[in-house]
């Protein structure tokens, strides 16, 4: 059925016990797992009186940002282990959703898989969800693990 499976992670939002669904999807299909992470391209800005010593050229936190994927997509391999082919994308974009269908088309993904913090309420409506957005902009199919 799907040969490219589409999983955005990052550092909170695929556990182990979905990527396990992840896997089994895979594994159904004998499909391949493209991994994206998507990095804002701008730093985060803080404001103060006094020069900090911890902050980071644009060149720096992109190289910083790059080491973070690499340790996202170690751990996520981890989890999948060396029977599924496993590719990585790094998207720098300053809106997530965009960004992981960005990286679908790169990827030549065929669904796009990922999970949701299943916001309701007001907090739904005031803090939107990644999910929603990618549900509502892309023209692929979206499978939400939750």
């Amino acid at each position: 059925m799907f040969k490219n499976l589409l999983v955005p992670i990052s550092g909170e939002s695929i556990t182990k016990a979905e990527l396990k669904a992840v896997i089994k999807l895979a594994l159904t299909d004998s499909a391949k797992i493209s991994l994206v992470f998507v990095t804002d391209p701008v730093m985060p800005y803080s404001s103060s009186e006094v020069q900090s010593v911890l902050a980071l050229s644009s060149k720096e936190y992109k190289k910083v940002s790059a080491e973070f994927a690499k340790k996202l997509f170690a751990k996520a391999r981890a989890v999948i282990g060396p029977d599924i082919p496993v590719a990585e994308f790094h998207v720098l974009h300053p809106n997530i959703s965009d960004g992981i269908l960005e990286a679908a088309k790169k990827a030549k993904a065929d669904v796009i898989v990922m999970a949701s913090h299943k916001r309701s309420g007001i907090r739904g409506i005031f803090l939107s969800s990644e999910a929603q957005e990618v549900i509502l902009h892309s023209k692929l199919p979206v499978l939400i693990l939750g």
